[in-house]
């Protein structure tokens, strides 16, 4: 393996340097529960994790996952849409993941729209405390997450450069639509 790694990773690693024990982060995705038990691990017993997925399969199966891991007590789980996350989360918190576009191995024709993404990233950029992170994995191609990645992309731009650092990363040379890793970071 390389210096560069691929955006899930980097994803990963920014979180690592953000997310301390005792920290209140979201999974806006959960999907097969992955990013959420990584969380889980972050904030330690202390901490809390807010998991979101519209699919029930999906909240099965990372609960599933976490309980198997002694993480459960650490995690709540939601059966909701991320665009929603004001109805459930009321404290600050130090990060928000998403992993944007369809269940891994789950129906295609499920998926992360951008409408309701960018609610999402809105209303975590208000629940965000300075310096916390809202890291997103913008997968696209094949059958679905074209607009939706177009949607996001214009609108991380349009996010004011005085309260927010926002970078986007990408992979110019690979095939298949690699992903994109964006990150945006409140200063104040």
């Amino acid at each position: 393996m390389g210096v560069i790694n691929n955006s899930l990773y980097l994803s990963h690693e920014i979180a690592k340097k953000v997310v301390k024990p005792g920290d209140i982060v979201i999974d806006a995705t959960v999907g097969n529960g992955h990013d959420t038990v990584f969380l889980a691990e972050l904030v330690g017993e202390t901490g809390k994790v807010y998991g979101f997925d519209i699919q029930k399969r999906a909240i099965d199966i990372a609960s599933e996952r976490a309980e198997r891991l002694n993480l459960s007590s650490r995690i709540k789980f939601i059966n909701d849409g991320h665009q929603n996350i004001d109805a459930y989360v009321k404290e600050n918190i130090k990060t928000a993941m998403f992993n944007l576009g369809y269940l891994p191995g789950g129906d295609h024709s499920i998926g992360t729209k951008g409408e309701t993404t960018i609610t999402a990233i809105k209303k975590c950029l208000d629940l965000l405390v300075v310096n916390g992170v809202v890291i997103i994995v913008v997968y696209y191609g094949g059958d679905s997450g074209f607009d939706e990645k177009n949607m996001v992309l214009d609108y991380i731009t349009t996010i004011d450069n005085k309260k927010y650092t926002v970078m986007k990363t990408e992979f110019v040379n690979q095939i298949n639509c690699p992903p994109i890793l964006v990150c945006i970071e409140k200063l104040f």
